[in-house]
């Protein structure tokens, strides 16, 4: 039989190739002369380069406001907030499975689908409410990357217009993708929550009841709460950025398989992350109120990194608010480009596409400059996720009758069952988002 080496080298004789001796050979040989283990570091960088729109999307929503409305329901109500997480990560697989199978079947994005198939105001109004509510996230991202330069004693005025230009720059001249990647990356020092949930001191008991037994209230306050779950952890700019990236990288129905598989890993993987931020603050600081900085945050990783928890928490909070902070205001270019039907990409030049990159531009602009307007940051970042609750029922609803109409899906619309849960999922968020509106004009009343 030939070496390894000389496998390599030469093509299989018709003989070795009717025997299998040549695939028994290959297999003995030449992967294992060459076979390198890989460090965990290595395997972490292979997953973000292979990371596709539905885990960046999902991955997305653990940004500055999402983080900081996880930390605070740890920090205010304990455990009891962790059924509500459950229901709602079912509805995320739901949602951005729907929005990617969307984008990969018709081949375009959710505000060009709302166009076709509803009307040009419809699909506007669906912009007009994405608008309204990225904007406010964009300036909460840009907030959490000064935050995060804070805790290392850099002033937010220095860091926030230099990570605005910096974010513009890698977008407008077509490194995103590879910057995406490595604010991936850093984002993943939240992996640590798992880690200080294990060496922190969490009653794992009531932890694992609360995650299966509702504890719920109707207190305007823990509807609030629940609101601002819904709204961080399914963002409507996660189903719009999701559809148009799946469009934008041309996967198409023959590679959705392999899509769907990134859409739904995506999704739990980010969920699971927020479970253990709510678990290990509860832990930690539980029972102490709501948070009040993201210094106050950082203490639930003290159980892992000691006293250099707050750097661990702020390259976290730096990472997951510069990968939103470009996610979200191209979500909304995508929508509003998508509505016009206008030249939509980030692999285009200015004069190719200037709607589309000039209005990520200006809400590049808007958001940084008033993220440098004092203000307390827990308060904003819990305040634009509420926001993103009230207005993420408007944009699940599209999905939802989208992905039933034939005429747009063909065969690969939702399944009875699947046909069920997303509706459950569409009239709950609703509902919460119904009950808080009420409430808060009751209470003005």
């Amino acid at each position: 039989m030939a070496a390894p080496r000389a496998l390599e080298e030469r093509e299989p004789t018709s003989r070795e190739l009717s025997t299998g001796r040549w695939a028994r050979a290959r297999a003995r040989g030449a992967p294992r002369a060459g076979r390198r283990r890989r460090s965990p570091w290595r395997r972490l960088v292979v997953i973000a380069a292979i990371a596709g729109p539905g885990l960046i999307a999902a991955n997305a929503g653990n940004d500055a406001g999402g983080i900081a409305t996880y930390a605070s329901a740890g920090s205010q109500y304990g455990y009891r907030t962790l059924f509500v997480m459950l229901l709602i990560t079912v509805g995320l697989v739901v949602v951005q499975e729907m929005s990617a199978r969307l984008g990969a079947i018709t081949g375009k994005g959710l505000a060009a689908l709302i166009r076709e198939e509803f009307s040009i105001r419809l699909a506007f109004l669906a912009v007009a409410a994405l608008l309204i509510a990225n904007l406010g996230t964009a300036v909460s991202e840009f907030a959490g990357i000064g935050a995060a330069f804070q805790l290392f004693g850099v002033p937010p005025y220095v860091t926030v217009p230099v990570a605005a230009a910096v974010i513009w720059v890698l977008v407008l001249f077509g490194t995103y993708r590879y910057a995406e990647r490595v604010f991936l990356l850093l984002s993943l020092a939240f992996l640590t929550y798992p880690v200080a949930a294990a060496f922190g001191h969490v009653d794992w008991k009531v932890a694992g009841i609360d995650t299966v037994v509702p504890h719920l209230s109707a207190a305007q306050g823990f509807v609030l709460f629940v609101v601002a779950l819904i709204g961080t952890t399914i963002s409507p700019y996660m189903q719009l950025y999701n559809a148009a990236a799946v469009v934008d990288r041309g996967i198409g129905p023959e590679e959705y398989p392999a899509e769907r598989i990134d859409t739904v890993a995506g999704a739990i993987f980010a969920d699971v992350i927020s479970w253990f931020i709510i678990v290990a603050t509860a832990a930690a600081i539980g029972g102490h109120g709501a948070l009040a900085s993201a210094a106050e945050a950082a203490r639930a990783l003290r159980p892992v990194a000691g006293p250099a928890a707050e750097i661990l928490f702020g390259l976290g909070l730096l990472g997951a608010s510069a990968l939103a902070a470009a996610v979200v205001p191209l979500s909304t270019s995508y929508a509003l480009a998508e509505a016009v039907g206008v030249e939509r990409s980030v692999s285009r030049r200015f004069r190719e596409a200037p709607l589309f990159l000039g209005l990520f531009t200006a809400q590049i602009v808007i958001g940084a400059a008033v993220a440098l307007v004092p203000v307390n940051l827990i308060h904003l970042l819990v305040g634009t996720q509420v926001v993103e609750g009230v207005v993420t029922p408007v944009t699940l609803a599209f999905i939802f009758v989208l992905a039933n109409r034939r005429s747009v899906l063909g065969r690969h619309v939702n399944g009875p069952v699947f046909k069920v849960v997303a509706g459950l999922t569409v009239a709950v968020c609703g509902a919460m988002s119904l009950v808080l509106v009420v409430t808060t004009l009751l209470g003005w009343l």
